[in-house]
């Protein structure tokens, strides 16, 4: 993070997270993914029909709200941008039967300003789902082999990995790219070569 606003390419970087604590870094902009948002409602176990019935309402409304929230990134404009504002507020304040759920609605009202960053910065995403598939196949080595034996073992894996993650975002075949350069014909170019023309759409 310090390399990227050194160099001046993070100037006016915003960090799309879960609310960890470890995220919020000072000099950045924080904005809350949406779907762990929902998961504080999700996550909660109704007692009763009523109460069952009362959450499912309530979460059609965060995702009726969310749809909204990405037409608004298509075509921002000012009046939607207030109405959005608004209709946030009636949401999340809003005085269930369930004092549980109250509690949990409160709680995201409390972070208004990292969900709805959105309004002000359209061109952010409203989930940090891209991050989280980036990091699964690490997660899930961490949880087969635990760490690594030495500081080489640990580069080698996080090379491989991060190696492996690009050329499936950029099409090719992690097995062929390996053969290519073990055997050094070439064919594929360099991956940042590739990075760049992909960034540059068609």
């Amino acid at each position: 993070m310090g390399s990227l606003v050194h160099q001046g390419i993070a100037t006016e970087l915003v960090i799309v997270s879960d609310d960890a604590g470890q995220f919020t870094i000072a000099g950045f902009l924080n904005a809350l993914c949406w779907v762990h948002a929902e998961r504080t409602i999700h996550k909660l176990i109704p007692g009763s029909d009523d109460r069952r019935d009362i959450q499912a309402q309530v979460r059609d409304q965060i995702w009726i709200f969310y749809q909204d929230l990405k037409r608004y990134q298509q075509a921002p404009d000012e009046a939607t941008k207030a109405a959005l504002d608004q209709r946030f507020d009636d949401i999340f304040t809003q005085k269930t039967t369930w004092q549980t759920l109250n509690l949990a609605l409160k709680r995201l009202q409390g972070n208004k300003a990292e969900l709805l960053l959105v309004l002000e910065r359209p061109d952010i995403p409203l989930h940090n789902n891209l991050s989280e598939n980036d990091i699964r196949d690490y997660v899930k080595r961490r949880k087969i082999s635990a760490t690594t034996r030495s500081e080489a073992g640990r580069q080698a894996r996080d090379t491989f990995l991060s190696l492996k993650k690009t050329c499936q975002k950029l099409g090719i075949a992690f097995w062929d790219y390996l053969n290519d350069r073990i055997s050094q014909q070439h064919h594929i170019p360099p991956l940042p070569t590739l990075i760049r023309a992909a960034a540059q759409g068609p």
